[in-house]
């Protein structure tokens, strides 16, 4: 009778200096057939230029779950914490079910990358 294998435990490496991390306001989202890249910028308020400081390259798979992921840990948020109010956002960016767009920062027109 073959032994089943007990799946491996991923081991995840935190190095110094990506756990000080990089602050965002702003994503800018594009796909292809193969991929989503995710640049994220941080858009100050009084300077017209901003720039990429981070950007992600996922596959579609991939990006589902991050969108399943970012949408439970929401919902956890907004339980513990209350309701994420989108300051500043275009009237009927948000639709009677709680899925809203991205709201660009500051009145900033909204960018393609």
């Amino acid at each position: 009778m073959a032994q089943e294998q007990a799946p491996q435990q991923l081991q995840i490496e935190l190095t110094p200096e990506v756990a000080n991390g990089n602050y965002s306001n702003l994503a800018i989202i594009n796909h292809s057939n193969q991929e989503f890249v995710i640049d994220f910028v941080a858009a100050l308020p009084g300077l017209p230029q901003a720039r990429v400081n981070n950007r992600q390259i996922l596959s579609p798979e991939s990006a589902k779950r991050l969108l399943f992921a970012l949408q439970e840990n929401v919902v956890n948020f907004e339980q513990q914490f209350g309701t994420i109010q989108l300051g500043g956002a275009p009237e009927g960016a948000q639709s009677p079910e709680g899925i809203g767009r991205t709201a660009t920062p500051f009145g900033l027109p909204e960018g393609n990358a």
